[in-house]
């Protein structure tokens, strides 16, 4: 074993660099804590673009269209808001795409590079399925211990996460078939083109069973939901000249200044009965000043040091951190202000390019983990179960954290884990691998072989066990104490270091695995 080991750790000189050549005249372990050292900093910029996105994507979600029907009997105009998206596909789409696109865009670049070749990549699969591990035990174990002293937040709608759930869980039994039990170590193009239609399966299912259609959905009811999730005290609109245009509203300063997670609200349509024809929704406009006075203040915030959070600390200690945490924070805010307000076209344009930016990045973190797997010789698999899978599903931790502290139930800080899991393997391996297959069948008439696909499916492996004990203590949970998150500090923190201790199985034995050590 130590033998093994010791092949494990030892490697040549690299010869790779990520700006200048004379990177490699540098030693090894300095080269490894500097790129460490930016990988984190990406993630920061991660985390800040994220939550550009979710503005964006707020407004985008929250857009109605205006439907105008002639009472027969009054000839009065029946004005009826209709919400344009359905907020279950919306979790699924939008919320849960969103937060998972860096592990989609890594898995798509990741491909791309490989076009070509008879093997794919391994650093996209391995890295979603370190992402799904990451997902499913340490964004639960911060989520259950979010919840005040005593509160408990439960799943109102369980239909609808079962749904999501069996959905999860088969798109990894169905990553083990492709990989293991009909075409061992090879991908063939209708085994990809079958994972990216399963993800229509799951719209389609999700949205029967949010409908309750029949013989589509389970038979379960809901439980009471509050008609606004986000409670009216946590809601203090601030004084802004531009606050009558605006569509998103406008939050508390500081630690409140966090973005509401509307998409698991109920649908409820406005009625508006209006005598007189032809008036204009003006509420709806953007007018060009408006839209360009708010991009030019994006600018203007990147230099003010000074937060509004940070006048009200009482130590000179205190204020030094904050006005330090800014000066780190100014390059990202200057680079992501150039991303347009998200006024704009309900959200769509913000929408875009924050996944643009996303992209980028997620291009710079491949470029370091393949740097930091060369300079330190581990096993790049083990980096991406590690490093790459935790730091790229971080806006999957705000997004849940965030829905977790705001909502009144845990349906969407849940949900966006097991959908954003599901996205993983139907989007985020099936499009790539469907690529690569396509291109290797049209050119080479050869399927795509799949390199240490043992070491992935004992990962999996590995994932179902933890998953399942997982799963079962949030149902215990449920039957105990009638909630999946909060309770009592001591079994909240309780169970949240037994999530804990769950991924950190599945990292150790997974990286053992793949290194070739157990």
């Amino acid at each position: 074993m130590f033998e093994r080991l010791s092949n494990v750790l030892r490697h040549e000189k690299c010869e790779s660099y990520l700006l200048f050549s004379e990177e490699i005249i540098l030693g090894d372990g300095f080269r490894a804590a500097l790129y460490f050292l930016g990988l984190a900093y990406c993630f920061i910029g991660l985390s800040a673009i994220t939550a550009r996105f979710f503005r964006s994507m707020e407004n985008v979600v929250k857009h109605t269209r205006k439907v105008v029907h002639i009472d027969p009997r009054t000839k009065a105009q029946i004005i009826r808001y209709e919400k344009v998206w359905n907020y279950t596909i919306a979790d699924i789409t939008l919320l849960a795409f969103g937060t998972s696109f860096p592990q989609i865009s890594l898995a798509a670049i990741d491909a791309i590079q490989n076009i070509g070749n008879l093997y794919a990549g391994g650093l996209g699969p391995a890295t979603l399925v370190g992402s799904a591990a990451f997902d499913l035990f340490p964004i639960h174990a911060v989520c259950v211990v979010v919840p005040k002293n005593g509160e408990l937040k439960k799943i109102s709608d369980i239909g609808v996460w079962l749904v999501e759930l069996f959905w999860s869980f088969w798109a990894y039994v169905w990553l083990y078939i492709i990989l293991e039990v009909w075409t061992p170590n090879v991908v063939t193009l209708w085994e990809a083109l079958l994972t990216v239609l399963q993800f229509g399966f799951l719209l389609i299912h999700a949205y029967a069973q949010d409908k309750r259609w029949p013989y589509l959905s389970l038979p379960l009811k809901r439980s009471e939901r509050p008609e606004e999730w986000v409670p009216e005290e946590a809601v203090k609109p601030a004084v802004n000249e531009y606050d009558e245009y605006s569509e998103i509203v406008t939050v508390n300063e500081g630690a409140n200044q966090n973005i509401f997670d509307s998409f698991s609200a109920p649908s409820v349509d406005r009625i508006v009965y209006e005598k007189v024809p032809g008036s204009e929704d003006v509420a709806d406009e953007v007018k060009d000043p408006h839209v360009f006075q708010l991009w030019k203040e994006q600018f203007v915030d990147v230099v003010k040091l000074v937060s509004p959070q940070s006048r009200k600390f009482n130590t000179t200690c205190l204020w030094l951190a904050s006005m330090f945490w800014q000066l780190l924070l100014a390059p990202w805010r200057l680079l992501f202000a150039f991303v347009p307000p998200y006024q704009i076209a309900h959200g769509w344009i913000a929408f875009i390019g924050s996944l643009i930016f996303i992209t980028g990045m997620a291009y710079i973190v491949t470029k370091l983990t393949d740097l930091i797997s060369c300079v330190t010789g581990i096993n790049a698999y083990v980096i991406a179960f590690t490093a790459l899978a935790s730091g790229t599903s971080w806006p999957d931790l705000v997004a849940s954290k965030i829905a977790a502290e705001r909502q009144l139930t845990a349906d969407s800080a849940i949900a966006n884990i097991t959908c954003s899991n599901s996205v993983n393997i139907y989007v985020g391996i099936g499009i790539p691998w469907l690529i690569d297959t396509a291109y290797n069948f049209i050119v080479y008439k050869e399927p795509l072989r799949i390199q240490n696909a043992e070491g992935l499916s004992f990962s999996l492996l590995v994932f179902f066990c933890t998953s399942a004990g997982c799963i079962a203590v949030l149902v215990f949970r449920r039957l105990t104490l009638g909630a999946e998150l909060g309770g009592p500090r001591i079994w909240a923190w309780t169970t949240s270091v037994y999530f804990m201790l769950l991924w950190i199985i599945f990292v150790v034995l997974s990286s053992l695995k793949v290194s070739g050590i157990i």
